[in-house]
């Protein structure tokens, strides 16, 4: 399995034989999903969602009905490759199977409205990596590599180590990280890397364009 960070919440994983973009936003560099075999988007949210990210690829976009419904707006010339997800759907793209979890996003302020957000579990030979979007909504089973939230405006850092220690996830990769200065994120990768440390688990924030060794 090859993972690439590719920044904020975007990462690119593969097998060799298939790979897959998840969540290329405002964030992330341009031409982060060029020659995948398909994107994964998780939320509306212009941080996980680009329009301009989308045209850079002819791959087909699995994603929720909010998001099928913003590029119908936004860039109805990408619309035809979309394919609307529910919640615990299973598809497969290539060779990676992939399920759907989740249907909400994490509560940002009680007086917002509460958007829709699916993560994604995907099983890539063999080792199975999941992408939560901007939810704390596990999926229930066994994952090898957690793709961590660490920073955001609707999560305090302790509920981002609560939940990665929830999830149980031997590996664990920093992602949502554009919120903080690198002054804050080097705060925050002290507590992950202390608190996940003492359970045995591994914690590591790549670079831009870094792969997970």
């Amino acid at each position: 399995m090859r993972l690439t960070k590719l920044g904020h919440a975007c990462v690119r994983i593969g097998d060799g034989t298939t790979t897959i973009g998840l969540d290329p936003g405002a964030f992330t560099d341009p031409g982060a999903v060029e020659g995948v075999d398909a994107v994964l988007i998780t939320h509306e949210h212009a941080d996980h969602y680009d329009a301009a990210q989308l045209r850079a690829t002819d791959a087909p976009i699995y994603t929720i009905g909010a998001v099928a419904a913003r590029i119908r707006e936004d860039a109805p010339d990408v619309a035809e490759r979309v394919q609307v997800v529910r919640p615990d759907q299973r598809l497969r793209v290539g060779t990676i199977e992939v399920r759907v979890v989740g249907e909400l996003h994490a509560v940002i302020h009680p007086e917002l409205p509460r958007f829709h957000n699916s993560g994604y579990l995907l099983d890539v030979g063999g080792t199975r990596v999941f992408h939560p979007g901007d939810a704390l909504t596990g999926p229930g089973e066994q994952v090898d590599v957690l793709l961590a939230p660490v920073s955001a405006p609707w999560m305090k850092v302790s509920e981002g180590i609560d939940f990665a220690r929830s999830i149980g996830a031997p590996r664990n990769v920093a992602i949502h990280d554009r919120i903080y200065s690198s002054a804050g994120l080097g705060v925050a990768d002290t507590h992950f890397g202390r608190l996940l440390g003492a359970a045995g688990a591994d914690y590591v924030r790549l670079a831009d364009g870094a792969d997970l060794d």
